[in-house]
């Protein structure tokens, strides 16, 4: 979230960094807001003000026998109690509006990030590795893992639905592999910590990292607290009601009337999947003043990840490319806003480092302002390359999100020998997608009988497996 009195000083600021990301300017409306929450609060404390005033007044009065000027002042009195009746309940809507609008403004880009609209103006930082030459022409990843008997699309889609995979034997246990092997790797040579966070988290999670209440679509809705026994006692009783017979025969009119009983359970009872362990891992500090002599955090987390992929129809149907469920590490740091640039750095050549210890070619991307995610001050992708589409495709994205997140979260920081306090600068990366790893790995290590090779890095996870091939 930016702060109202920058955006007061700076509104050109504001407006020209909007339309680098290619949005209408927003300064004049956010301005307008403030300043009418502003009058009303100057107004409040005015009235306040004469109301402390006039009670003295009527004291004063009565001791003089002025029954009427008395009568004059209480009745001034009881009109600005009347008006302070109602003036917090509007002092609060104004804040309400004035947040809500400023929780839909994305961060302002880096000075140094290219101007564009979409990923065709992304400049590509660097390459590494060779590009393998292949006898034959290579197969997609996913006739590799269904030739092998190991990888089921049809039965995942029974069971969940479209953009869902079960995975078996060799590959289940490869995938795993490339998990654990991130997780050592971040662990005992980056100096990330571990953590084993929740993966559904509440509204105030969401917000505190931007998902909402902007991009409340992205996400999947996971529950209210439907332990408690009147939800739980409503549910059945809606459910089961023969009015609804015909409702409930249809899949999808089940689930809205169950979407309806949670949408009307309070606010902070509902929970959501998350769509990155940055979500918890960011909010671990979240309304926390930390101590500059414990910057940097860093932390990582291997978890399932949870994406309705909304607005993606038609893109990436075939394969594991594009998951409503996938296996990710994530990586975190915390630090102060004048180490954020150098963790940026640090954190994105970690993630590189997964990529370069697995022997797959990939590039790394400094992102345009029209492709950059919304919270994001500068993004770096990297992209690993897939010779069975003949292409390179995401498979980390490390972002500097300055004090963003941590205005939104209020999490602060304090030198020692500082009484003030300022806000964190926040960091996120993908170290890295474990299901697009996946992937790399059986395109990059294809052999042409349909085998693949695994890479040594990963055979002391495989138990000392170094071919998966089809079972005979």
């Amino acid at each position: 979230m930016l702060d109202i009195r920058f955006i007061r000083e700076n509104p050109t600021v504001l407006d020209e960094a909007l339309a680098k990301r290619g949005a209408s300017p927003q300064s004049a409306t956010l301005i307008a807001l403030d300043e009418q929450r502003r009058a009303h609060i100057t107004k409040v404390q005015e009235a306040q003000s004469r109301r402390n005033a006039a009670s003295k007044e009527i004291g004063a009065a009565m001791g003089k026998g002025d029954a009427a000027t008395a009568d004059r002042l209480k009745a001034e009195v009881a009109e600005i109690k009347f008006f302070l009746s109602g003036a917090e309940t509007l002092e609060r809507k104004l804040n309400d509006d004035l947040n809500d609008a400023l929780a839909r403004i994305p961060n302002i880009p880096a000075a140094d990030v290219p101007v564009g609209p979409d990923e065709h103006a992304n400049v590509v930082l660097r390459n590494h590795g060779s590009i393998r030459n292949f006898e034959t022409t290579p197969k997609e990843h996913y006739e590799l893992g269904e030739a092998l008997g190991m990888m089921d699309f049809e039965r995942a889609a029974k069971i969940s639905g479209s953009r869902f995979t079960v995975l078996s034997s060799q590959l289940a246990r490869l995938e795993r592999a490339l998990g654990q092997f991130m997780l050592d790797l971040h662990t005992s040579e980056h100096g990330y910590t571990e953590i084993n966070p929740p993966l559904l988290v509440n509204n105030r999670t969401m917000f505190g990292t931007g998902q909402l209440p902007k991009f409340g679509d992205d996400l999947f809705f996971g529950a209210s607290m439907i332990s408690r026994s009147d939800q739980a006692n409503q549910v059945m009783e809606t459910c089961f009601k023969p009015e609804h017979k015909d409702r409930i025969a249809d899949g999808e009119s089940f689930s809205k009337i169950v979407s309806e009983i949670f949408e009307s359970a309070p606010t902070e009872e509902k929970f959501w999947l998350i769509p990155t362990a940055e979500v918890p891992m960011t909010n671990l500090v979240a309304g926390e003043i930390l101590s500059e002599k414990e910057l940097p955090l860093r932390f990582t987390a291997l978890t399932p990840c949870f994406r309705s992929e909304a607005g993606s129809a038609g893109r990436d149907t075939r394969g594991m490319l594009r998951q409503h469920q996938f296996m990710k590490v994530e990586l975190v740091s915390i630090t102060t806003p004048e180490a954020s640039k150098d963790e940026h750095e640090r954190m994105t050549k970690c993630a590189e480092e997964v990529l370069k210890r697995l022997a797959i070619p990939y590039r790394t991307m400094v992102l345009s302002t029209g492709d950059m995610g919304f919270g994001a001050t500068k993004t770096y992708d990297i992209e690993a390359w897939l010779p069975g589409q003949n292409a390179y495709r995401e498979i980390s994205s490390c972002s500097n999100c300055g004090d963003f997140q941590a205005r939104r979260m209020n999490t602060r920081t304090r030198a020692s020998t500082i009484d003030d306090t300022r806000f964190v600068h926040t960091l996120n990366g993908s170290g890295i997608a474990v299901g697009r790893a996946l992937i790399a790995v059986l395109e990059n290590y294809q052999n042409a009988d349909g085998s693949i090779t695994v890479p040594e890095v990963l055979r002391p996870y495989m138990g000392g497996v170094s071919l998966i091939a089809k079972a005979a």
